[in-house]
């Protein structure tokens, strides 16, 4: 069957609601659109969880900054639901921004905890615009659940802190991040890479991973992360940080714990910018 595609709150919480009273789950993956295999496995995550998958489609103006791509986001729905027709997807929400913030829209959610430095050091209003949008998209819906992808990973602690804080009463789904056959992880901003930079974009996978490696064999972290940011830079990346972090709170840490770490970066080759993390 067709995918059906509505733009209306209105219209998502009559279908969740005819759904509801035949004693379905829900299930709610948010996107932005541009669709890629990792995208899919978010939704087949979500099918494996409820018997109705909603599919949102919505690039967010609030989480771009003044000078970030989002006149130039990629947008393909044809595409998209395209894909998802494939695997039975019944609804797709693909709101305008109008519905979303609609005239006089004055309120947003801040976040701290996981939300302090790492992306926030260099776009101080992505969580403030991230928060916001996802609390709008599951008070909207209500699901049972929610997937996340862990590539995004402060983004999927900073909805995690926020739904458990609000008690939304939606259960976050985490999905682990699918790279390409060479350990480039999935993005809908790869488009946006040419092809030297392509062929050498998984190096920033390689890094995180041999860095991994080096603290786990006992070497120290700041000498450790230093060696990993000058072998990226040698390369051609303008690094934004590599850093160490408590996998829950995504504190910087000084040394390796005993509890879960994470290891995050972030970095630019030529105008598009790439992040990745690895647990530790």
């Amino acid at each position: 069957m067709p995918v059906e595609t509505i733009d209306t709150v209105e219209e998502l919480r009559a279908q969740i609601a005819a759904w509801r009273k035949a004693g379905d789950k829900i299930a709610l993956v948010p996107t932005m659109g541009a669709l890629h295999a990792g995208h899919l496995m978010l939704v087949e995550a979500a099918q494996a969880k409820a018997e109705r998958v909603v599919v949102s489609i919505f690039v967010n103006p609030s989480q771009f900054g003044p000078n970030e791509d989002f006149s130039r986001y990629p947008r393909r729905q044809e595409e998209d639901l395209a894909a998802l027709e494939k695997l039975g997807v019944p609804l797709v929400f693909a709101p305008s921004v109008a519905e979303m913030y609609p005239q006089g829209f004055a309120t947003t959610i801040g976040v701290d905890g996981p939300a302090l430095g790492l992306e926030t050091d260099f776009r101080p209003n992505f969580f403030r615009g991230v928060a916001t949008v996802v609390a709008k998209l599951l008070i909207a819906a209500l699901p049972d659940f929610a997937t996340f992808g862990e590539k995004d990973y402060q983004q999927m602690q900073v909805v995690r802190r926020m739904v458990a804080d609000l008690a939304i009463p939606t259960t976050i789904l985490p999905v682990a991040t699918m790279r390409e056959p060479d350990g480039l992880a999935l993005s809908s901003r790869n488009l946006y890479l040419g092809a030297e930079e392509r062929q050498t974009a998984p190096l920033l996978y390689r890094v995180l991973t041999e860095t991994a490696s080096a603290l786990r064999a006992g070497m120290a972290p700041a000498e450790t992360l230093q060696a990993a940011n000058a072998r990226l830079s040698e390369a051609g990346f303008r690094v934004d940080y590599v850093a160490l972090c408590d996998a829950e709170s995504l504190e910087r840490l000084q040394e390796l714990p005993e509890a879960p770490a994470r290891l995050l970066a972030a970095a630019w080759l030529g105008t598009t910018r790439l992040i990745d993390n690895i647990a530790v």
